[in-house]
């Protein structure tokens, strides 16, 4: 998820989109993506695992230092647009393999609850390096793969019996949340400003339900 929040808070400081907290945000997620990446290397239960994350270090050392070299440009947003996937890629890996050595019903809900975390924030990455213009048809692939896959997963979480109350009550905060992130995406009739400002403002009310939702599945008894 840091992977594609960070390179999504980039491009919003380089549009004029809620810089300051754009830039806060930015500076907040390299700290916290440092700080999880050091436990989970040294929690690695596997040496495949272990593996993984040491690969995934060796990418991200690059991208951290892309990502606070100065003022946004677009010539920066562009190798961040490539290696935020690169990025992206070894954490998803590492995310699997911690799931399947987990090998219960409620870690691949954990798993999904926490892939909507990303793919609220890919979603709002690739709308933002658009508006910058840095596109590619393989960008609008990913893009319309991003919104069916979200929209699949919260069907399927909604659908999970080992839902609490609670998480039921989160899932559809969330789902509303969807249907406006939806409507800014497609937005018309209003300026590129306000539509960016609203994609950049839902993508963060969905990131932290979901958020709220993967805490509540970590905390149901295994």
């Amino acid at each position: 998820m840091l992977s594609q929040r960070m390179a999504k808070a980039y491009c919003q400081a380089g549009l004029g989109v809620e810089v300051e907290r754009s830039k806060k945000i930015l500076e907040q997620s390299v700290a916290l993506f440092d700080k999880q990446l050091m436990e989970l290397k040294a929690s690695a239960p596997t040496p495949e695992i272990k593996d993984t994350y040491a690969r995934l270090e060796q990418s991200w050392i690059p991208y951290k230092q892309l990502l606070s070299a100065g003022d946004p440009n677009l010539d920066s947003a562009k190798a961040i647009a490539r290696m935020s996937e690169d990025v992206l890629k070894l954490a998803q890996q590492g995310t699997l393999l911690l799931e399947k050595h987990s090998g219960t019903m409620t870690g691949k809900l954990i798993n999904v609850a926490g892939r909507q975390r990303m793919l609220s924030q890919r979603i709002a990455k690739i709308s933002m390096f658009r508006a910058w213009g840095i596109t590619s048809p393989q960008m609008a692939q990913d893009l319309d793969t991003a919104t069916r896959e979200f929209a699949a997963a919260q069907e399927l979480l909604t659908a999970a019996p080992q839902n609490t109350e609670a998480i039921r009550r989160e899932l559809q905060l969330a789902g509303s949340q969807w249907l406006f992130f939806e409507e800014a995406l497609n937005q018309t009739g209003v300026s590129r400003a306000e539509q960016l400002r609203n994609i950049a403002t839902t993508s963060e009310r969905i990131l932290q339900l979901m958020d709220d939702v993967t805490s509540m599945y970590e905390g149901i008894p295994k």
